[in-house]
């Protein structure tokens, strides 16, 4: 239940792996600007220019998202799960949120460099309208753009879900992590303290929110994921934030 950005989280003790806010865990949002760019990054492996996009996931890349994740859960206190989920499981949560909301990966040849995606911020009705957002970068492919060039389009398309707000949970201290959710807009709410115990402490969880779209009253139920035209979710998966490098 935490997030941490695209770089390193500063935590005490051993070096923690840097993850989610690039995390998992509570929801996040972001303002886009009209305009933006589009979201393909040039990058190299082996001094070999490649091209890294951004689509949305399928079952088959759960082996390469639980493995991106397993370090997180396992080594650090960004994510509050105790054990990490094996292949199986990873499988059926990004099956099971691609049935209403979006789950992204940023992929270069074949390659899952990261992934994002939202969850319900909670069951009861009323909350329908509002998400939490969590995004996790692989250890070498951080600092490079990856964490916003899954977060704008996610952001985007959860917009054009009719969704309004987006929270982010973060395990504190964090600072990579929020400096990420700031800079995309995120504003603090404030503070659970002391709320979860792992890594020898208890740990202090971070709110941010962003607002995705103007209040209505009353507002439009959202849209599930797969009822969303297919033109509709590629132009928001084109657009918003830099490139990965």
């Amino acid at each position: 239940m935490a997030h941490l950005a695209d770089g390193k989280p500063a935590q005490p003790a051993r070096p923690r792996r840097a993850t989610s806010l690039v995390g998992v865990g509570r929801g996040t949002t972001v303002k886009y600007a009209a305009g933006s760019r589009p979201r393909r990054g040039r990058g190299t492996i082996a001094g070999v220019a490649t091209t890294a996009t951004t689509r949305l996931a399928r079952a088959d890349d759960a082996a390469q998202v639980q493995a991106i994740y397993a370090p997180i859960v396992r080594d650090t206190a960004i994510s509050f799960e105790a054990e990490p989920p094996d292949v199986a499981e990873v499988r059926r949560r990004i099956e099971g949120t691609l049935t209403t909301l979006p789950w992204l990966v940023r992929e270069r040849d074949g390659e899952v460099l990261g992934y994002a995606y939202a969850t319900p911020h909670r069951d009861r009705l009323a909350y329908q309208w509002s998400v939490e957002v969590s995004v996790y970068v692989a250890p070498h492919a951080r600092g490079a753009g990856v964490g916003r060039s899954l977060y704008l389009p996610l952001l985007d398309l959860l917009a054009v879900q009719g969704l309004v707000n987006a929270y982010a949970g973060i395990t504190l201290p964090n600072p990579a992590s929020v400096g990420l959710h700031q800079a995309l807009g995120f504003t603090p709410v404030g503070v659970y303290r002391e709320s979860g115990f792992k890594e020898g402490a208890w740990r202090d969880v971070g709110w941010w929110q962003r607002r995705l779209r103007d209040l209505a009253v009353p507002p439009a139920a959202p849209t599930a994921l797969p009822a969303m035209p297919a033109t509709v979710v590629q132009s928001a998966l084109a657009a918003g934030g830099p490139a990965a490098r």
